[in-house]
């Protein structure tokens, strides 16, 4: 296995403060193979390094680089503390082992980079000062990365500029989509990346390099998949991993060893965050494929179910690698004690493979029956619901919070809560639950009418948002609404189990999820429709 090449993010940004001459220098000290570093524009036209757009993270001032001078940018702290610019850290690298890699996310900044570069190097010798005179970086220690138009300008300025290529999709770029560009990488987000897409990616010839990896088991996984370079804040930690002969060999792409650590709680709503966010693209983007059935004609799986949650294992073992897990296509199970993630990566497979947009993608994280993370991704209106015990829950960044008692649109509304309302529910598989057709007649007789909309998932998330007051499912499975639930009550909803306690992992039968004002209405009708359905011979 080839050791992976080290990139060091912004500097050795986890000794020094980022984008410094400090951090610069401690990264080439150390034997980084690459520095990355960004760059902006003063309102000077004098190109500096840092990353943000604006002053306000680093420094408390929420001026844009752009509307400062270069004379107030010398201004900030230090020597070592300000940012410094392009041509002082290019210095650097004359006769040093490590490239220079020159990041960007507008493509304005590409031209006056490239600028810079070609002053200084023009300079010191290395290569000609004209844009356009090719072959400036192939005989340089400098690539670039970033955004996309800003690498075509950089490509059309120099013929011979080492260019990594960005790339988010889960399927490796065509010949249309590379174009003229010829990188000599394709650079993915870690999240992004799959054992297939690196094969792809190997097979066309490139180089593959991801972003941001800092925990140790994800390193040794991008470098077992066969990831040529990591991008790290732990530049320490990665060239550890990179140079030890440790074949870590009880990884498997799943779960790991008995054993396990404390839960981190922050990088684990990141990662599951990640993960929502590319199932939102791949599954929009994505053709069912070949249809099967499971236990039934009606229990469907198509091959996106099988590949979502393939890699959603993968990423999971590679940052988790002791954790179980279970998912709806392969299965797994959760041991006492032992953190464990719960997945359906298409929950609402039949409308999915009917072609009807109306499906999500859900993941948790609990221990026992306690549920600590959670994301359902609605692919089709690219909304990421989340949510973490104890901190609330958000939909696309925003907060989520039901509020205590209902609204006063109808009048009729003020003596009965469910009246002109919408429950939701669940078909079990293709059939009615035991009390639902009771339930059904129960909320018409209340003026309150019943959906049935084809996921689990979506229907039990949905009261989150406020979309109707509530959601009955007549049995609770983990994978389907463990992750829905635990959003519910973050936002201040009531989840019920089917005896009335709160209770978001029941061991048996189902559960209610409500708006606070519509709850003890729902739960009432729904308790008397099952035992109204259990009395009949």
């Amino acid at each position: 296995m080839r050791p992976v090449q080290t990139c060091a993010h912004r500097g050795n940004s986890n000794v020094y403060r980022e984008n410094t001459l400090p951090a610069i220098r401690s990264a080439i000290a150390a034997g980084a193979d690459f520095v990355e570093i960004d760059v902006r524009v003063t309102a000077d036209d004098q190109v500096i390094v840092l990353h943000d757009a604006t002053l306000e993270r680093l420094w408390g001032l929420p001026s844009a680089v752009s509307d400062v001078t270069l004379e107030q940018v010398r201004s900030l702290g230090g020597a070592d503390e300000r940012p410094p610019l392009l041509s002082e850290v290019i210095e650097l690298f004359d006769g040093a082992p490590s490239t220079l890699l020159i990041d960007m996310d507008d493509p304005a900044l590409a031209e006056p980079a490239y600028r810079v570069v070609a002053s200084v190097l023009s300079a010191s010798g290395a290569a000609p000062a004209a844009p356009g005179a090719g072959d400036l970086a192939s005989r340089t220690a400098v690539a670039w990365c970033g955004d996309i138009d800003g690498m075509r300008t950089i490509r059309r300025l120099d013929a011979g500029a080492r260019i990594w290529m960005p790339w988010d999709s889960p399927t490796a770029p065509t010949v249309d989509d590379i174009g003229d560009l010829a990188p000599e990488r394709i650079n993915t987000e870690f999240l992004t990346m799959t054992r297939q897409l690196a094969e792809q990616i190997h097979a066309l010839g490139y180089g593959i390099t991801v972003w941001t990896v800092d925990n140790e088991s994800s390193m040794r996984w991008a470098q077992r998949i066969g990831v040529d370079t990591v991008t790290t804040n732990r530049l320490g930690r990665l060239q550890r991993v990179a140079s030890s002969a440790e074949d870590d060999g009880a990884f498997s792409e799943g779960t790991g060893p008995s054993t396990h650590d404390a839960v981190d709680i922050d990088e684990a709503i990141a990662v599951a965050r990640g993960l929502a966010q590319w199932a939102i693209e791949f599954s929009s983007s994505a053709d069912p494929g070949q249809i099967d059935t499971k236990k039934d004609a009606a229990d469907l799986v198509t091959e996106v179910d099988v590949a979502v949650e393939r890699h959603v294992r993968e990423v999971v073992g590679a940052h988790f690698p002791s954790h179980d897990f279970v998912g709806e296509e392969m299965g797994g199970g959760a041991r006492r004690g032992v953190p464990c993630w719960y997945l359906d990566p298409v929950d609402g497979t039949a409308n999915f493979a009917n072609r009807i947009p109306w499906n999500a993608f859900s993941l948790a994280l609990a221990v026992d029956d306690q549920p600590l993370v959670a994301v359902v991704a609605d692919p089709w209106r690219g909304d990421l619901f989340e949510a973490v015990a104890g901190r609330g829950a958000r939909l696309n960044g925003s907060v989520l919070r039901l509020p205590e008692a209902a609204d006063s649109v109808a009048a009729a509304r003020a003596s009965d809560p469910l009246a002109g309302r919408i429950v939701s529910t669940e078909l079990a598989n293709q059939a009615p639950w035991p009390g639902m057709l009771e339930l059904l007649e129960r909320l018409g007789e209340r003026f309150c009418t019943m959906r049935v909309m084809g996921s689990g998932t979506m229907t039990v998330v949905g009261v989150a948002a406020g979309r109707g007051a509530g959601a009955v499912i007549g049995k609770f499975g983990a994978v389907d609404h463990v992750a829905a639930a635990l959003i519910v009550r973050e936002a201040g909803g009531v989840v019920l189990d089917s005896a009335g306690q709160p209770n978001l992992f029941p061991a048996s039968g189902g559960i209610m999820a409500a708006a606070p004002w519509a709850s003890d209405a729902l739960y009432a009708l729904w308790r008397d429709s099952v035992a109204a359905h259990a009395s009949v011979p």
